[in-house]
């Protein structure tokens, strides 16, 4: 087996999964005379947009250097998404007397297990973006560093591939801040957190972002001491003030240790212990850590692309594409983490989508005009669609905000969880949804219903006709919705219907 860092240790899962999404005994097959289309990068944007255009009849080759599923299956949602639901169940059991049930003696999560299974579920997905799935869809695989030759051809492993049409979607890796002596000392990132096999004692998370704060509540959960440092004043910079507030509590509650507005300037090793110095204003403290998680951010994977040879400009922050997507190569397009804003699975397989209709069909479709929701899978879930009030106060658009707290919502309140809200924010005097912003248990389901409303220009009054089964917690939406329509009924209608119901007892 092919020894990738991503896919240690080495046991019958990773194997599994190795051999489906990147086979040992590989050989990259001829290249044809020439490609209708050619993808660099293996990732959701590759993935979706090879096996689209070879499912329509196109000539496809794939080009990925190490791993078919990108982050998604090996390194990003999946695993991350398996740890967090093993750490939502001994959470539960460990306040299983909050609902009257009596669990006897200590809970305790076994760490391996808890890998093992995230592992075992990895492999058991991985047919899904399988070698074997898109050459069944006619796509020619190439597994090697894909570079630029010119305009219209690539070259892979002493392979020239020539091309109609490519598109580059080699995704994003973590940026790894320059810090005194963390080289030397040792840290983890997404790209190595999910093979570890043993339980760190004290885990040191630095950053506050999406995966800083989702690993953060799991490993905590599975019994680590974690220490967050966060260089700003709050967690998810991104997201509503009061929804990242809620957060704070719960991790505070959970005794996860957060250090705000603080930076990471040194690391030193002792003894197989890593010593952290923090530095907050003008004051330097030192914390002990046995293992150190970096969240800072993601850089795109542009080097060693030979650009410049295929006349495709770009920038720090990645590919620059216009709103078709398009390079500033007409014949070259890009998709995904490498040249989005929103780094997301799901926006990448969007982007592919408009990749496909505007590179082989001539389409004119725009990433503007995609209604993007997100969410980060804490508990509770931040979930977020369309514009925040602050995106409107810039674009001038004043508005209206309606919100429902969870702590009035009856399913909520049966579930024992109140923590969290629904607020929508509208265009002011009208009920034209903007965006909104969602903190439940499960807020990632939630908002599809409010994201189905903006990208089909459904109002906010029309929710409150939506019938929604009593009880559940989405049963919010329809509530907020009530109270725009109760928002409309000036003084004097109110005044009127009084007058009427007293006249007609």
């Amino acid at each position: 087996m092919k020894k990738i860092k991503e896919l240690l240790p080495y046991d019958a899962h990773n194997k599994r999964l190795a051999e489906n999404v990147s086979p040992s005994d590989w050989e990259n097959p001829s290249p044809a005379k020439r490609y209708n289309l050619v993808v660099i990068g293996g990732g959701t944007a590759g993935l979706v947009t090879a096996a689209g255009a070879a499912g329509l009849g196109a000539k496809v080759a794939l080009i990925e250097e190490k791993l078919l599923g990108g982050d998604c299956l090996n390194v990003g949602c999946v695993p991350s998404k398996t740890i967090i639901r093993s750490s939502r169940v001994i959470s539960e059991i460990s306040n299983a007397h909050l609902f009257g049930i009596k669990v006897p003696g200590d809970v305790v999560a076994d760490f391996p297990a808890v890998m093992e299974r995230m592992r075992k579920i990895r492999a058991h997905i991985s047919p899904n973006d399988s070698v074997e799935k898109l050459r069944k869809l006619g796509v020619d695989i190439f597994f090697g560093k894909g570079k630029f030759r010119n305009r219209n051809s690539i070259e892979v492993e002493g392979n020239i591939l020539r091309f109609k049409k490519a598109v580059i979607a080699t995704g994003a890796r973590p940026f790894v801040p320059p810090i005194d002596g963390l080289e030397e000392a040792g840290y983890l990132t997404n790209e190595t957190v999910f093979s570890l096999t043993t339980a760190p004692k004290h885990l040191v998370v630095v950053g506050g972002g999406p995966i800083g704060c989702e690993l953060s509540q799991a490993f905590r959960r599975l019994g680590v001491k974690v220490t967050i440092i966060q260089k700003e004043k709050q967690f998810l910079t991104r997201e509503d003030t009061e929804a990242a507030k809620i957060l704070e509590n719960v991790f505070r509650k959970e005794g996860i240790n957060m250090i705000f507005s603080a930076d990471l300037t040194k690391v030193v090793c002792n003894d197989e212990k890593k010593i952290l110095t923090i530095k907050r204003e003008e004051k330097e403290d030192e914390i002990t850590a046995d293992e150190i998680l970096i969240g800072t951010g993601r850089i795109p994977n542009i080097e060693g692309l030979c650009l410049e040879k295929a006349g495709v400009e770009y920038e720090k922050s990645g590919i620059i594409v216009n709103d078709y997507l398009q390079t500033s190569n007409p014949i070259i397009y890009s998709a995904g983490d490498v040249c989005m804003q929103y780094k997301f699975t799901h926006a990448a397989d969007a982007a592919a989508r408009i990749v496909i209709q505007n590179a082989l069909f001539r389409g004119r479709k725009k990433i503007s005009s995609l209604t993007m929701p997100w969410c980060t899978y804490t508990d509770p879930e931040i979930a977020h669609t369309g514009m925040y009030e602050r995106d409107a106060m810039r674009k001038g658009i004043e508005v209206d905000i309606f919100k429902t707290n969870l702590a009035d919502v009856d399913r909520a309140i049966t579930d024992g969880e109140t923590e969290g809200f629904v607020k929508i924010i509208v265009k002011k005097n009208s009920d034209k949804i903007l965006g909104a912003t969602v903190v439940a248990r499960h807020a990632g389901d939630m908002i599809s219903e409010v994201t189905l409303a903006i990208e089909n220009n459904i109002g906010l009054k029309k929710l409150t006709n939506i019938i929604h089964p009593y009880p559940t917690q989405a049963e919010a939406i329809k509530r907020t919705a009530d109270a725009y329509n109760r928002s409309r009924l000036s003084p004097f209608i109110k005044g009127m219907f009084k007058r009427w119901f007293i006249a007609t007892r």
